[in-house]
């Protein structure tokens, strides 16, 4: 049994001096045993981490912070096998899919050390207008005054910390981070393997805890400049209510279509919305959570991925063989079997799994499926491939743009006018060609828009703008 402390400005707060009233179980949700067990902090301790973190000046050059992150992403490869293992246990996710998760932290990580060496300042000559004069205007990004309150979901229980902390620790802010009470140990692992690689400790804080208790106080505290939130849509629109005078990033859900038209390559097209739906147990805000195919290669598109999804291996995720592991409860899994039992009573038709055993809940996949079925109509967040057919092009963008997400989307066909269309008319933040919807780099730009986001975009460079203040001086200049 792992037992854990809360991170203050690095020391370890409440190992072992509180009571079970005080402390959060984490269970394996394959197995149920408890894996550890984690501090609920106290008002007190949430307002001790942000007093620590204010204080301390980050002073940390670009060098010494591309070190610190080099050498962290060193440790994470140094350490995949323990780390995969760490998010299987609490997590559930399969091996296979913790071992991926850890790679794409150690980018992060790369990613974030190289772009906190380059020059993020412009300069602009003013003698380019009648009324210039022999000046240039520079501009520099420096860090927030205050702190930044981080609080992240269960889904991708280190690699979503990861894309919070190291833009943070990249541009020299301080930084208090909760992740979610359902996976808090890969998050505590991730602060530790930063300050054994030279990070300050008060530029860092992670608290752990009941959200009930301590939420408010993360959003509301004085110190706070700026709250990054990724998880769901209604926690979201709270966070943003009650933010006030603050700056917000929201990563939000998706309801994220694959787009199949008649000229696709279909066993690509399959493999890919197979894949979409069950990486990660389906569990992803960029999962294939729709699949739109043109009706007159529909059936033959069906009967692929139904192949496809009865090979897809699932079960104990600590196997390194299995797929797919369960999704982060039972009650997650018992939420996607109602669902799915609700649209097979308004006339969708059952083709494979639906079978759940405590939070295994095996791929699942249903047809004849109509846009207005909640399965579809709202984000499904798991191992659920329906079906949907249409005739048109204007059909599959009015489709695609009829429910209040927009966040990611994938396209197969190989006809560039068509192409140009989705991506003009789709209201998504990304569109992929021939891709999952989640594809991306550590690196670049990732976001939604409508109830997946406000506009602004996480990834490492997006999230280290977002995290500065743009300060612009001039100078006489001949």
């Amino acid at each position: 049994m792992r037992h854990e402390a809360l991170r203050i400005a690095g020391e370890k707060v409440g190992a072992d001096d509180r009571g079970a009233d005080r402390r959060i179980a984490v269970h394996n949700p394959y197995t149920g045993q408890v894996v550890g067990s984690v501090p609920k902090a106290t008002l007190a301790e949430a307002d001790r981490a942000y007093a620590a973190a204010h204080a301390h000046k980050a002073r940390l050059s670009r060098f010494e912070r591309s070190n610190i992150l080099n050498r962290a992403a060193a440790l994470v490869r140094e350490r995949t096998a323990e780390i995969a293992a760490l998010i299987t246990a609490e997590s559930g996710l399969c091996l296979k899919d913790s071992t991926y998760e850890a790679g794409r932290v150690a980018d992060v990580l790369m990613f974030g050390a190289i772009e906190c060496l380059r020059d993020d300042g412009q300069t602009f000559s003013c003698d380019i207008t009648p009324h210039g004069r022999k000046r240039r205007v520079h501009t520099q990004r420096e860090p927030l005054l205050g702190v930044i309150t981080a609080i992240t979901p269960f889904n991708h229980p280190m690699n979503q910390v990861a894309h919070k902390v190291v833009p943070s620790v990249a541009t020299n802010n301080r930084m208090v981070l909760k992740p979610s009470e359902k996976v808090p140990l890969s998050a505590l692992y991730f602060a530790d393997l930063l300050y054994e690689a030279g990070l300050p400790p008060p530029m860092l804080s992670v608290i752990t805890g009941d959200p009930r208790e301590i939420a408010d106080a993360m959003l509301l505290h004085p110190s706070v400049d700026l709250i990054t939130f990724t998880g769901g849509v209604a926690i979201g629109k709270y966070i943003a209510g009650k933010a006030g005078y603050r700056r917000v990033v929201l990563e939000l859900g998706g309801n994220d279509p694959i787009i199949v038209l008649d000229d696709a390559d279909l066993d690509e097209a399959s493999t890919l919305a197979v894949q979409g739906s069950y990486k990660n147990s389906g569990q992803r805000c960029t999962a294939v959570k729709r699949m739109l195919v043109h009706n007159s290669v529909r059936q033959r598109f069906t009967d692929l991925v139904v192949d496809k999804t009865r090979a897809w291996s699932f079960g104990d995720p600590s196997n390194p063989k299995v797929e797919m592991g369960t999704v982060i409860d039972d009650a997650a899994a018992r939420h996607f079997q109602q669902r799915v039992d609700e649209a097979l009573a308004q006339g969708a038709r059952l083709l494979a799994g639906h079978t759940r055993e405590g939070a295994l809940y095996a791929p699942t996949v249903i047809d004849q499926v109509q846009p207005h079925m909640l399965v579809v109509h709202e984000e499904t967040f798991g191992p659920v491939s329906p079906i949907i057919g249409f005739n048109s092009i204007d059909e599959a963008i009015a489709i695609s743009n009829g429910t209040a997400y927009g966040l990611s989307s994938s396209i197969c066909t190989n006809r560039m006018d068509h192409i140009q269309r989705f991506v003009n008319e789709l209201q998504v933040g990304t569109v992929n060609v021939r891709e999952v919807p989640g594809y991306r780099l550590e690196l670049t730009p990732f976001g939604g828009i409508k109830d997946s986001g406000l506009g602004y975009k996480e990834g490492v460079q997006e999230a280290m703008k977002s995290f500065t203040n743009l300060k612009t001086y001039s100078l006489p200049w001949a």
